[in-house]
């Protein structure tokens, strides 16, 4: 499974913390050195099943700079997606992919219910 996170991000430290405490091995991949391409995204996104905006970090400073609340409803998912592949902190996160499944934000349960499955 590939682990993308931010390493100063609370909630990315949780969810690491998380899947070590559950014994689940991971390849960890800091999402501001090595930010998702279009391709890895676009994947991610068909495979979650969510919805296109769950994907972008909407506390982000970037994001409220660039006032995207209001420019993605008139965006192409092309579009959104090509944007997120330009800036890491873009992104939500954590994001856990595995060949079965992506789980984007860490919300404990959810994580615990997917990784029940594997």
């Amino acid at each position: 499974m590939k682990f993308i996170c931010y390493p100063k991000c609370t909630t990315c430290k949780r969810a690491e913390d998380y899947l070590k405490g559950q014994g689940i091995s991971f390849t960890k991949r800091d999402i501001k050195e090595e930010n998702p391409n279009f391709a890895e995204l676009e994947a991610w996104y068909k495979v979650s099943g969510l919805p296109l905006k769950r994907f972008f970090n909407t506390s982000g400073l970037k994001y409220k700079e660039l006032s995207l609340k209001d420019k993605l409803p008139h965006m192409t998912e092309i579009e959104q997606l090509k944007l997120l592949a330009t800036d890491g902190m873009l992104v939500k996160r954590p994001i856990l992919v595995s060949d079965k499944f992506v789980l984007v934000g860490f919300k404990e349960k959810e994580w615990e219910e997917k990784l029940d499955q594997k």
